[in-house]
């Protein structure tokens, strides 16, 4: 019972986890959104930033259908299992199954807004000084943006070469600025869309704000750094104390077992 539980949680939650990659092409998911759909739930109020910041391109309607379908599917799957459950454990399964196949989406919204952001806070310097070279060269802060967007390959620069581009295709910078926030959930990105937002206004010079931004945002990445290591030690300590130390002495005791029984 438990490995059928478990394996049913896992579907679950790789079903979430796939119909929630940048994908257009119709899925099973589709028919489970569309499933969802039918119960008209209105989003939370929250949803539409965390999509944002998953970097996803999809309605708030579209998440939370997929979550209500995941709902309804996992209420299925435990009202089947209800009669084989022991005890208890048959209410218990009743109560968490929607509430879980509820949950999953967002929790895979929250864990790819997380991982997008790390990986933007140890990209953010490296763009930030991409970004005041191209500045001093005489670019114009639209133009630098998409020029460091082509020229660096990674997720931050990127998010920058889509802004450049939403301007250049009509829409206000001030809109575009703040959906750059809302996409870009690292640390220090509100103070660059800010330093933009003065130059796209008053035409404020970039180059001694990027400067200084740029080395805040090292030095945030080198504490980040050293943080990780810190915290690496002790689990290296207990790697050591629990297989190479035991395997150490087994090493020593299968060389003294001949000596020891020859006496």
């Amino acid at each position: 019972m438990s490995t059928l539980l478990a394996t049913l949680a896992a579907l679950l939650a790789a079903a979430g986890l796939t119909d929630l990659m940048p994908r257009r092409r119709r899925t099973p998911l589709n028919a489970v959104a569309r499933l969802g759909a039918g119960l008209g739930l209105d989003p939370p109020r929250r949803l539409e930033r965390r999509i944002a910041a998953a970097g996803l391109d999809r309605p708030t309607t579209e998440i939370v259908a997929l979550q209500a379908g995941l709902a309804i599917l996992a209420a299925t799957a435990a009202l089947t299992l209800f009669t084989f459950a022991p005890g208890r454990l048959g209410l218990l399964l009743l109560a968490g199954a929607p509430a879980a196949g509820y949950v999953a989406p967002e929790l895979a919204l929250r864990r790819r807004a997380r991982t997008r952001a790390n990986t933007m806070q140890e990209e953010l310097p490296d763009v930030l000084d991409l970004l005041r070279v191209a500045i001093a060269a005489g670019l114009a802060p639209r133009r630098a943006l998409a020029e460091v967007g082509r020229r660096h390959p990674g997720l931050l620069a990127a998010e920058l070469e889509r802004a450049a581009d939403r301007t250049r295709m009509g829409e206000p910078a001030e809109a575009t600025l703040r959906q750059l926030e809302a996409r870009c959930p690292a640390p220090g990105i509100p103070a660059l869309a800010e330093a933009l937002r003065r130059a796209e206004r008053h035409g404020a010079p970039l180059g001694r704000s990027l400067a200084a931004q740029a080395a805040e945002a090292r030095s945030r990445r080198a504490a980040r750094r050293a943080e990780h290591a810190a915290k690496a030690a002790p689990k290296i300590q207990l790697v050591v104390a629990l297989l190479l130390v035991p395997a150490v002495l087994l090493l020593m005791a299968a060389a003294l077992i001949p000596t020891l029984t020859t006496r």
